[in-house]
């Protein structure tokens, strides 16, 4: 019998207790391989989230929720700013591109963004829609993919939107009712209609589950066409560093409107989520610990029962080596068959994963990455298995033949 078939016969042996051992090193593989992805998605989703555009402006507030909420479409904005906002930022030699955005309004949970068309040429390139053809008027929209799927949108479908972004929209669901809303506010919103003009191609950014239209839809909206418009934010994309400096500081001394760096805060948000990640690193400690425990005490166990049949492959011959190989073998194809497992669970577990964290936090997991992290991870796992089943392999390696046949 080969050394091979004599490890899986022993394997077999014990299926009760190798298949708890196995399950241990697949979880804990597994439960990596997702934190890894997701940490990595999420690094690289808030990199591209906000494209070119290095200056958000909008009203004073916080920082982060005034990117968040322009760049993510996650939470509420900070307010408004005057329209006329824009026409001082277009004049500001310093600056490339700019577009100024409307947001409060969704449709069953997707934020419609009003914007200016052009947006979509600045950030993505000239990349073709999946279908249709931009808006050009006031209630035409395009559909982001992901949205679109969801919602069960084509090109020429109608809707009607509701005031409020997608927390307030599920309140108001929930509730059953619209209190607290302005008056008459409910009825305008269902009497303006939104057609679908076009469906963006998948962009693996926070678009992808968001509704955009013209600038103004708004102030049709909300009967504002007459009055002081305002709008939610300015998304600015400055010739040089320098010239979003001077811009930044122009802007900080008009009342009540803030400049704030895009990729400063993001790297703040990014910071704070490494933070928060370092207790589930702990957690994932505590899981290896127990898959190496789970190892050791699996080939103790099975030292114990085979002390008899280790003896008589001495007495026949048998060198240390092979006996020594015996145990350290049966660690190894248990260590190494639960990481294949596992990389197998944690890539099907991210791709169903994928849609929640997308759907709350506008960050995408892409289960088909693979990074350094699964070769860390590999050896990792192979070494931790080795060094469990050291221990039970030298103890017998140790012992006399006769002394382990009279065990």
């Amino acid at each position: 019998m080969s050394l091979f078939h004599l490890l899986v016969r022993n394997i077999l042996h014990r299926k009760f207790l190798s298949l708890l051992t196995l399950l241990s090193v697949t979880a804990t593989v597994a439960f990596i391989i997702i934190l890894s992805l997701s940490k990595a998605s999420v690094e690289q989703g808030t990199e591209k989230g906000y494209g070119p555009f290095d200056v958000v402006i909008g009203a004073e507030g916080s920082e982060t929720t005034l990117v968040l909420n322009t760049f993510y479409h996650v939470g509420s904005p900070t307010g408004n700013i005057p329209e006329e906002t824009l026409e001082v930022v277009l004049q500001d030699k310093g600056v490339e591109q700019a577009y100024a955005m409307t947001t409060g309004d969704n449709y069953n949970g997707y934020p419609i963004v009003g914007i200016n068309p052009q947006y979509f040429m600045t950030r993505y390139g000239d990349r073709k829609l999946s279908a249709g053809t931009l808006y050009g008027h006031t209630g035409e929209v395009v559909v982001g993919s992901y949205a679109a799927r969801l919602l069960h949108l084509q090109v020429g479908d109608t809707f009607s939107g509701a005031h409020g972004l997608v927390k307030d929209a599920l309140d108001v669901e929930l509730e059953g009712d619209t209190e607290g809303a302005e008056p008459g506010e409910h009825n305008a919103h269902q009497s303006f209609l939104y057609t679908v003009k076009g469906i963006l191609p998948e962009l693996n950014t926070p678009d992808d589950r968001a509704i955009f239209t013209t600038l103004d839809y708004a102030w049709f909206v909300h009967g504002e066409l007459n009055a002081d418009r305002e709008i939610t934010a300015i998304l600015v994309k400055p010739k040089t560093l320098l010239g979003a400096h001077e811009l930044q500081s122009k802007l900080d001394q008009m009342n009540k409107v803030q400049a704030v760096y895009t990729s400063k805060v993001v790297a703040d948000v990014v910071n704070l989520v490494d933070r928060g990640s370092e207790i589930i690193e702990i957690v994932t400690l505590l899981c290896v610990i127990l898959a190496a425990i789970s190892i050791l005490l699996s080939l103790v166990a099975a030292a114990n029962e085979r002390t008899k049949d280790v003896g008589l492959l001495r007495l026949l011959g048998k060198s240390k080596i092979y006996v020594w190989m015996t145990l350290i073998g049966e660690g190894l194809i248990i260590t190494v068959s639960g990481l294949l497992i596992g990389l197998l669970v944690g890539h099907v577990g991210s791709y169903f994963l994928k849609d929640v964290l997308f759907t709350y936090g506008g960050i995408q997991i892409n289960p088909f990455l693979w990074t350094q992290d699964h070769f860390y991870i590999a050896g990792g796992t192979i070494l931790i298995g080795f060094v469990a089943s050291m221990g039970p392999a030298f103890r017998v390696y140790r012992m006399d033949p006769l002394t382990l046949f009279k065990a």
